[in-house]
């Protein structure tokens, strides 16, 4: 693999809805969303009407390239609200900072009166929050105890530090910085993962041959199990370059570049350059095996006889990959098989230079092309098989992408 990343270099590619509440620490909120986003993170910035007070929603919204979301209505008088269990929905992650001891009270006695804390009541994902207040505020009981239910509810409290405070008084109460903040949320979002800060290839779909600008030859790949190792390799902290041949799934996924091709020696040509400067390469796509030997400038008519296509050997890219690999590099390869699929995966695996690959049958039911699920054989040299149960494609590829972490 390359080099460990420090914490700074780690991606955080997730959906943030970033919550801020009315305290003279909103100034810091400016500083955080850039910090996200140049984390890699896509943010939401909801701010109650409050916050209003201390920063502007024009320049969070410059700096998130989003509008900024303040009431539950809009108030043009168009009958338009913003919709709270979406928002919830949207976001990998919520962050309220700075959090009050309003807001943080409220959230604790399920208060619904804002944007925010209706996005907070309708949340699934984890909830991170960032207190600031007076250190009066900060020691009284009742704050403690607000405090104390939301880490009973699974809220993780970040801070707050001692320092300067707006009153004038020194102690405890100022919000973590944003730095800070940012480190914490990486480090317990993708800090135990290797394979965050890391430059990965990922392939997926099927390649098409053309036979003429009309006809191609190809398979039913849909990708779907390449695009969910995209998505968590990118949850991982991974910086992931996604080459995928034709398919009709969309990418929006933060930390996942795209790269669309079409035919096998495209993406042949897309893996040369982008592998080397990879840590590990995930070779899932179908690629057509053969190609036309020629192909026709013109469609070719419909005859009463029969129409023979001479096809020709496309180059085999998982074979160039582990020819040339760079030293520490991880390949992982797939292999689609219909009979004594062991003994061809062992093959496979030795014969291509593998540190991993993923074998799967087309004779287990839910397994194989165009399917949301799959069941997976893991093959890696000097250890026995292991055979996963039917699963979702998503827990596949976390499955594919643990053991990825395993041989690191």
């Amino acid at each position: 693999m390359e080099r460990s990343p420090t914490v700074a270099e780690r991606f955080l590619n997730r959906r943030v809805l970033l919550g801020i509440s009315g305290g003279i620490a909103a100034y810091k909120a400016a500083a955080l969303v850039r910090l996200l986003v140049k984390a890699g993170a896509e943010v939401q910035v909801v701010m109650t009407p409050a916050a209003r007070d201390f920063v502007t929603p024009l320049t969070l919204a410059t700096l998130s390239k989003r509008p900024v979301l303040t009431d539950l209505f809009v108030r043009d008088g168009s009958g338009r609200w913003n919709d709270h269990v979406h928002l919830a929905r949207w976001a990998d992650v919520m962050l309220v900072a700075p959090a009050s001891a309003n807001t943080l009270a409220k959230m604790a006695h399920g208060l619904c009166d804002n944007l925010l804390l209706a996005c907070y009541l309708s949340a699934e994902c984890p909830v991170f929050v960032a207190p600031a207040m007076d250190l009066e505020m900060w020691k009284d009981a009742s704050t403690g105890t607000n405090v104390g239910t939301l880490r009973e509810r699974g809220v993780a409290i970040i801070g707050p530090e001692s320092g300067e405070l707006a009153s004038g008084l020194s102690g405890e109460g100022r919000m973590s910085e944003p730095e800070a903040i940012v480190h914490a949320l990486t480090e317990a979002l993708v800090g135990r993962s290797k394979l965050a800060g890391t430059r990965l290839l990922v392939t997926a779909g099927p390649t098409q041959e053309a036979i003429d600008p009309v006809r191609y030859v190809g398979n039913r790949s849909s990708g779907k199990m390449g695009f969910a190792i995209a998505v968590e390799a990118a949850r991982r902290g991974a910086q992931v370059e996604l080459v995928t041949g034709p398919v009709g799934l969309g990418t929006e996924q933060a930390g996942v570049r795209r790269t669309d091709v079409v035919s096998a020696a495209e993406m042949a040509e897309r893996c040369k350059v982008i592998a080397p400067g990879c840590g590990a390469v995930i070779m899932s796509a179908a690629v057509a095996d053969y190609r036309p030997a020629k192909i026709e400038a013109n469609k070719v008519k419909k005859k009463d006889s029969a129409l023979e296509i001479a096809l020709e050997p496309t180059e085999d890219i998982l074979a160039w990959m582990g020819t040339n690999k760079p030293k520490g590099q991880l390949l992982v390869g797939f292999a689609l098989e219909t009979n004594n699929e062991l003994d061809h995966a062992k093959d496979k695996l030795k014969r291509k230079n593998l540190d991993l690959l993923v074998l799967n049958s087309l004779r287990d039911a839910g397994a194989g092309f165009g399917t949301d699920t799959n069941k997976v054989t893991l093959l890696s040299p000097g250890t026995d098989p292991k055979e996963l149960p039917l699963m979702t494609k998503a827990d596949v590829a976390r499955a594919i992408l643990d053991r990825l972490e395993e041989l690191l």
